[in-house]
């Protein structure tokens, strides 16, 4: 045998997961990292911040909602996806400890129920609604719903890193990095949206959006250096990146989504400074395009795992 070596994951088969996963990765992100940052800004933030909790809560409730119709339209028989919470046979709830993708739907359901919790308490405080019980305003119950919903939070927008590295799959499962990759863009995005609506819908003062804007600038240099060290822990699946793929991340995802939007906020565009909803939008563009490159190159490793192997 000839030809240069490639890992064991080269020869597996790609799990032919469709666009409705791609953008589940990257909503999924929001709404986890969206009510982490809110959970922060309720329990370590100031009164004035509150109108940045409640539109953190509302983010992290509709995220939820779509993440779950894409999970369901994504199943080849979309009105079972009950049964991965219920067992069919006996109606018991179905839960694996040992199965990520068991972990990751009671997770997503849990996560689902405290996002609904706490925008039902934001629109009770904003007086959007009238019904519900009278405890959800109460600072107690909010305490509760901030620490527990955001510890879910953060499970959801780490978790789908965490899941393609368990997999058998080249790039996913090459690399101890993903996690934190995935979770670190999780926290930039979600932020970038914060921002984004908070801007077009003049909430929050000027202080707590510099809070977010800062937040987002550390997550974003964290997320470049995470980027690196995911590349260098690759090994020899980072020939993967030798083509348009790594193009789109260099470009696209460095490029774009993070060494521009840093360039904006950091003052170095001197033109473009004050324009922190273009660097929010472009931070999102980047998080979107690394979760296309990251899924959508190791899809097609069985096509280029034919051109790497001589035999």
């Amino acid at each position: 045998m000839g030809g240069s070596r490639v890992p064991d994951t080269f020869y597996t088969t790609p799990p032919e997961w469709t666009w409705w996963i791609v953008f589940y990765f990257f909503i999924g992100g929001i709404a986890g990292g969206s009510f982490f940052i809110a959970s922060l800004l309720y329990l370590f933030g100031r009164v004035t911040d509150r109108p940045l909790v409640r539109l953190g809560y509302y983010v992290g409730f509709i995220g939820v909602v779509i993440s779950g119709i894409l999970l369901i339209l994504d199943l080849h028989r979309p009105l079972r996806f009950w049964h991965m919470l219920i067992e069919s046979n006996t109606g018991n709830p179905m839960f694996k400890p040992w199965a990520p993708m068991s972990i990751g739907s009671w997770g997503l359901l849990l996560f689902g129920l405290f996002a609904t919790l706490a925008a039902l308490s934001a629109a009770r405080e904003e007086e959007r609604v009238r019904w519900g019980p009278a405890f959800v305003v109460s600072s107690g119950f909010r305490t509760v719903v901030a620490i527990i919903g955001g510890v879910l939070g953060f499970f959801l927008a780490g978790y789908t890193g965490v899941l393609l590295s368990v997999t058998n799959r080249p790039v996913w499962a090459d690399s101890p990095m993903l996690g934190a990759l995935f979770l670190v863009s999780a926290a930039s995005t979600a932020a970038a949206t914060l921002i984004l609506l908070a801007r077009r819908r003049n909430l929050g003062d000027e202080m707590s959006l510099g809070k977010l804007a800062e937040f987002d600038k550390w997550a974003l240099v964290i997320e470049l250096v995470a980027i690196v060290a995911f590349l260098i822990t690759l090994g020899a699946a980072a020939r993967v990146f030798l083509s348009v793929w790594g193009a789109l991340l260099v470009l696209g995802v460095i490029g774009v989504g993070i060494v521009l939007p840093l360039a904006m906020g950091l003052g170095w565009i001197k033109r473009w400074s004050s324009r922190p909803v273009m660097a929010a939008t472009l931070v999102l563009v980047g998080g979107f395009l690394l979760r296309v490159v990251t899924l959508l190159s190791s899809e097609q490793v069985h096509i280029a795992g034919s051109k790497v192997i001589t035999p």
